[in-house]
């Protein structure tokens, strides 16, 4: 039975968006190319080419006909109300691509949607599952916490989409560490919503960043649909009653845990919006002071690049288990994951922004970072052409 359960799960979802992306992701690059929805190069951009940017397009597909398949066997009339907001931001993420829309705009729309998502679906971040020793706490605190993390969890995922193949490996893995906790606790329609998301993103991320002529940039409506989805994760794991509050009581601190999931995203968006404050810049400009920025300044890949960012977020994930496999306490669990955090961000990015270029620290990493760039021969070249005959 259990394993029956597996498969109507984890499985059958998994595979069906990802079956699904596949087909559908070399006619979203035509329709993209032929209608000129492409990725401009400027001063702020990596890339040197335009590259098309519907691959929100497809990964969201994917995960609705995997939704679609999967409600024949399991019921997830709940996520009715996730596909709706991740619909809406996949519209308005679409038009910022083609369009631009302001930030002003943007928040609005983002907080409808957790709105609908509080209101409609009843997600509610109001528990703090005994940090501090804080249990449930009242709607007046909750609806604007709520708010305020599920914004700014949608903004960060948005922000780290800076590089191949870093914002979706980034949720892929995500998606894996949020759903096994979601399956362990059995959450089914969780579980079934992470299995659909991160199968949908593996064929995208293969494509992003081994493609050639169907490379794809997964675009604002790509991550504004991820960033709600884990969103939700959040929510759901730190809603009162929550199925994995049995955890808790086994002292694991579920708020430690997403944290640490998230680390890089959050530290380096508080990082690059507080340093644009204290400059007497709008955190919303763009530049170029983010952590993936630094790497690639210092001579990495692409794949490099995101290859030690998802290593040092996956860190401190590795710290936060450590702690909780050692006894310490909840708060100390969340304590240990801030200073890590802070340190992979903030306390790596300026002492390594203000290196000297002659120094013998700048060349080991400029050495290191140039062995990341791969020559696309032998398997990588066969990659490249497998991805682009798809």
């Amino acid at each position: 039975m259990e394993v029956y359960t597996f498969i109507q799960i984890v499985l059958l979802p998994f595979f069906t968006a990802l079956l699904c992306v596949a087909l559908v992701h070399p006619t979203m690059v035509r329709i993209a190319l032929l209608k000129g929805i492409v990725d401009v190069p400027n001063a702020r951009k990596l890339q040197r080419t335009p590259v098309p940017i519907l691959g929100g397009v497809s990964v969201f597909l994917g995960i609705v006909v995997g939704l679609g398949v999967t409600s024949v066997f399991e019921n997830c009339t709940d996520l009715f109300v996730v596909v709706m907001a991740a619909t809406v931001m996949l519209y308005m993420g679409i038009g910022d691509d083609i369009l631009g829309l302001s930030p002003r705009i943007r928040f609005i729309v983002e907080i409808l949607m957790v709105l609908c998502l509080i209101g409609i679906g009843g997600y509610s971040l109001n528990d703090f599952h005994g940090l501090w020793g804080l249990e449930l706490i009242p709607g007046w605190v909750a609806i604007p916490l709520t708010i305020f993390a599920s914004v700014g969890i949608i903004n960060a995922i948005n922000l780290i989409d800076g590089v191949d193949g870093l914002s979706s490996g980034f949720c892929i893995i995500a998606c894996i560490m949020f759903g096994s906790l979601f399956y362990l606790s059995g959450d089914a329609s969780m579980t079934i919503l992470a299995a659909l998301s991160a199968g949908a993103l593996v064929p995208f991320f293969f494509h992003n960043v081994y493609g050639k002529t169907s490379k794809m940039f997964i675009g604002d409506g790509g991550t504004l649909v991820l960033g709600v989805i884990i969103s939700v994760f959040v929510i759901r794991m730190l809603q009162h009653d929550t199925p994995c509050g049995w955890y808790v009581d086994h002292g694991m601190g579920l708020i430690p845990f997403t944290l640490a999931v998230l680390s890089v995203p959050v530290f380096d968006t508080l990082r690059v919006m507080t340093a644009r404050i204290l400059r007497g810049h709008s955190p919303f400009l763009p530049d170029k002071t983010h952590l993936h920025h630094l790497f690639i300044s210092l001579g990495f890949s692409h794949a490099g690049t995101t290859g030690v960012i998802l290593t040092l977020n996956t860190l401190v994930v590795l710290l936060w288990w450590a702690m909780y496999a050692a006894g310490a306490s909840i708060d100390m669990q969340l304590y240990g994951v801030l200073i890590l955090g802070f340190l992979i961000t903030t306390g790596l990015y300026y002492p390594l922004q203000n290196l000297n270029p002659s120094g013998r620290l700048h060349r080991i990493l400029h050495h290191i970072g140039h062995k990341t760039h791969i020559e696309r021969t032998g398997f990588i070249l066969w990659l490249q052409n497998l991805m682009d005959k798809m």
